[in-house]
């Protein structure tokens, strides 16, 4: 695959991995640090890759660079340190250094315990699919500002006070207990399920049918699968409606991307 290629393909895997590992680490009141980060590490990719070429492992380039990053920044912004110090306590007790975990555990559990954070009952289904898209899913401000028919300045201010009323609230990036899982899981399932109906009924200028923010929502539900505390009834049969759609997507256009009737539909 060529840069021009590896790279937005990375950063739609990789970006919203970085981005829920760090946030976790840092604590839901720096999500901009996170993403600050995650977004640096891929420019350094650009410019580095530009000169030196693709390295072997690109992916493992990426966590190296993101730790090095946040370990830069913690040791830089002595400020910063001592606000997310009880924050890093916890999550490595007794370490000399502070530990960057990017193991596939980690990141898995990370982007489900961002899932269950994002989709608090205290801000609107609308910035939750928004924080979704953008933190768990790596879509631009631009692709979500296209998918509600809006622009990029109403984006930035609902993420805005979204991530705001979060912070307020006092969320933590953790799962929730078994009771508060069976309270909140209606409402990831129900992000989740919107998230895959904008790919599947899309608005967008561009495309009838974005397969990218379906891709996505079964990507998160699988996720919810695989963990024990979250493989319920509702969610597989969440995940099997959604495979049930995903397999007519051929269907539903023709070789120049447009909308083909239902009755028209082989």
């Amino acid at each position: 695959m060529e840069q021009q290629e590896l790279i937005p393909h990375l950063f739609r895997t990789e970006f919203s991995k970085i981005t829920a590992v760090l946030c976790k680490l840092f604590g839901i009141e720096h999500i901009e640090v996170a993403e600050d980060i995650a977004s640096e590490t891929f420019l350094s990719a650009l410019e580095v890759w530009s000169y030196n070429g693709i390295p072997a492992n690109p992916v493992a380039w990426l966590y190296t660079v993101a730790k090095n990053k946040a370990k830069n920044l913690l040791a830089r912004n002595k400020t910063f340190s001592k606000k997310i110090e009880p924050q890093l306590k916890r999550l490595s007790p007794g370490d000399e250094e502070i530990n960057i975990d990017l193991s596939e555990k980690n990141i898995t559990d990370s982007q489900l315990q961002m899932l269950f954070a994002i989709c608090n009952p205290s801000i609107s289904v609308e910035a939750q699919i928004g924080l979704a898209l953008r933190i768990l899913c790596g879509f631009g401000i631009e692709e979500i500002a296209n998918a509600f028919l809006t622009n990029k300045e109403t984006i930035n201010k609902r993420l805005y006070r979204a991530k705001e009323k979060l912070q307020h609230e006092k969320v933590q990036i953790e799962f929730p207990s078994e009771a508060e899982i069976s309270n909140r899981l209606e409402t990831v399932l129900t992000t989740l399920y919107l998230l895959f109906n904008e790919g599947y009924y899309s608005e967008s200028q561009d495309a009838v049918l974005r397969e990218d923010f379906c891709i996505e929502a079964m990507r998160l539900a699988y996720l919810l699968i695989e963990n024990e505390q979250t493989n319920k009834p509702d969610v597989n049969a969440l995940l099997a409606l959604m495979c049930f759609h995903a397999s007519r997507f051929p269907a539903r256009k023709n070789e120049n991307g447009e909308l083909i009737l239902y009755n028209e539909q082989d």
